[in-house]
């Protein structure tokens, strides 16, 4: 496809399938993301309670992370995923997760992350449960993301997506609010689902 600015969405075929190169000549206010080359508008503003499990998840990783290898990204951050070619014309699959940690800074660019971030925590909102619970578990797990975490604000419940030796993942039990949750990926890291879930 050729490419050209596109300052509105609505100037673009849904329909059709684009790729990264593409997705960096768009103009336009919305955010959206890109799951094997279709495009996903992506939720209005997040309510005030999503941002602030947002906020204290990214706080605790950062506290913890300090000094250490791995860095923890919070969105507005592009993560590209890719098996095979790095070029932008190659790339079908741009999300932006709610949140993030890399351990490979060789993953780490101006642009953002490309390739399979170690932890990618998603917290939903209403209307876009559906891209996260299917789209983005699929792509995630096909691109070897170790560990997909999703908290449901509503439901006040953390699950654990691991991928096995087979490259599948298998779900940890659904935890609830007066629980912890740590992984073998940051040894010490324990995160107070109580503080996270709270109503303030």
């Amino acid at each position: 496809m050729e490419t050209q600015e596109i300052m509105q969405l609505s100037d673009l075929d849904l329909s059709k399938t684009y790729t990264y190169a593409d997705y960096l000549q768009w103009k336009f206010d919305e955010r959206v993301e890109l799951i094997k080359g279709r495009i996903f508008k992506m939720s209005p503003a997040p309510s005030s309670y999503h941002q602030e499990i947002a906020a204290e998840i990214t706080r605790v990783f950062a506290n913890y992370l300090k000094g250490k290898m791995c860095k923890v990204y919070p969105a507005p951050f592009d993560v590209r995923l890719t098996k095979k070619s790095l070029l932008n014309e190659a790339i079908t699959t741009v999300v932006q997760p709610d949140i993030c940690v890399v351990c490979d800074r060789r993953k780490i660019d101006k642009a953002g992350c490309i390739g399979a971030p170690d932890i990618v925590v998603e917290i939903l909102s209403l209307g876009n449960n559906k891209t996260e619970l299917q789209n983005k578990y699929n792509v995630y797990e096909e691109n070897g993301v170790p560990e997909y975490w999703i908290v449901s604000p509503q439901q006040k419940t953390f699950l654990k997506y691991v991928l096995n030796q087979e490259g599948i993942y298998v779900a940890s039990r659904l935890l609830s609010a007066e629980e912890e949750v740590t992984t073998p990926i940051l040894p010490g890291f324990v995160l107070d689902l109580e503080e996270v879930l709270k109503d303030n």
